[in-house]
């Protein structure tokens, strides 16, 4: 097996910041040696070797890996899943062994770092015992995130068995992009038949969402996170400033718990606005949920989320039955979250 690795120099001359990260998350796993082959793609020199290979494999993102086994070649983009099919015995950093968190130090540590400083930051304590709630855009791109650190992660689903296609279909291309494991979490079939037997199927348009939201959301959450010791959500500060004003990058989950004595929460994106998530997810070719083409912005189950309107805030098409201040389905509440 011959393994070649296509790294970018910027026009300007200087590196590409994707690769140096590729890099390191090689070291990391103890598998940079085993690099056969490091070629540069200069920018200004569209016939440099590594543009060459681009244009040839239709590339024009970096880094990729070239991998060459008995005459035939795959190339990856994702730096994950070429680790995961190529190195499957690679180094994995397995769960760190953590006493209880100052999360007060920890908040005046991390005020003012990075998205990618703070999921460093989580992941180098808690590694796979950390997981990352996954449904939209901002999950994504802190998934994209994880996968640059190096470190073991866990990533997890809601699937309230009433999403849309789109977002299935979104779930199995993050899947294969990453190379990573989603373990969907289902609302237990029992609850669920007694919901739609007592109340039927659209209950929640009469008398609210809460209780539909507890059963096919709130308690299988709870199920995800009795296995952690951390997680981490996409949520924002300006997602909805009537139920989310005092959110901080990161606390002491007061309404969940965890396998240990505590459950830390981790908000990296509490500071960013939807302006520079979509910028990120541009930047760096992040798959995104299809439906974002068609208007929506907040996206949920089906039959509570609809396309948003102009001019509307971003929630505003959740529950938009609702009054403002009730548009929140369980899953992030109490203090400085």
């Amino acid at each position: 097996m011959h393994i070649t690795m296509v790294k970018k120099e910027l026009a300007d001359g200087q590196p590409c910041k994707k690769c140096m990260q590729a890099e390191e998350m090689l070291r990391v796993r103890d598998v940079w040696d085993r690099i056969d082959d490091v070629v540069i793609a200069d920018e200004a020199d569209p016939q440099s070797d590594g543009m060459k290979l681009g244009a040839k494999h239709g590339i024009d993102v970096a880094p990729f890996f070239i991998v060459e086994e008995s005459g035939e070649e795959t190339v990856f983009t994702s730096i994950a899943k070429f680790l995961k099919q190529t190195f499957p015995d690679a180094k994995r950093p397995s769960r760190k062994a953590t006493g209880t968190v100052d999360t007060v130090a920890a908040l005046d540590e991390l005020q003012g770092k990075t998205p990618q400083e703070v999921v460093n930051w989580a992941l180098s304590r808690y590694g796979n015992g950390c997981g990352f709630a996954f449904s939209g855009a901002e999950d994504v791109a802190l998934i994209d995130m994880a996968a640059k650190s190096g470190h073991a992660f866990t990533v997890f689903c809601l699937d309230t068995g009433r999403l849309h296609p789109e977002t299935y279909h979104f779930i199995e291309r993050v899947r294969d992009h990453y190379g990573i494991e989603i373990s969907l979490m289902s609302p237990r079939a029992t609850a669920v038949e007694a919901l739609v037997h007592g109340k039927g199927l659209f209950s929640f348009y009469r008398d609210g969402h809460s209780e539909c939201c507890a059963v096919r959301k709130v308690e299988p959450l709870q199920r995800a996170l009795s296995k952690l010791d951390a997680w981490v959500t996409g949520q924002r500060l300006d997602q909805s400033p009537a139920t989310r004003s005092d959110l901080n990058v990161i606390g002491k989950d007061v309404a969940f718990s965890g396998r240990g004595a505590e459950l830390i929460k981790f908000n990296p994106l509490a500071a960013w606005s939807s302006a520079q998530v979509w910028a990120y997810i541009r930047e760096e070719r992040v798959p995104y949920n299809e439906l974002h083409d068609q208007g929506f912005i907040s996206i949920g189950c089906q039959p509570c989320t609809r396309a948003s309107r102009p001019g509307e805030h971003e929630r505003a098409a959740r529950w938009w039955w609702e009054d403002e201040t009730q548009r929140e389905c369980g899953l992030h509440t109490g203090a400085g979250d």
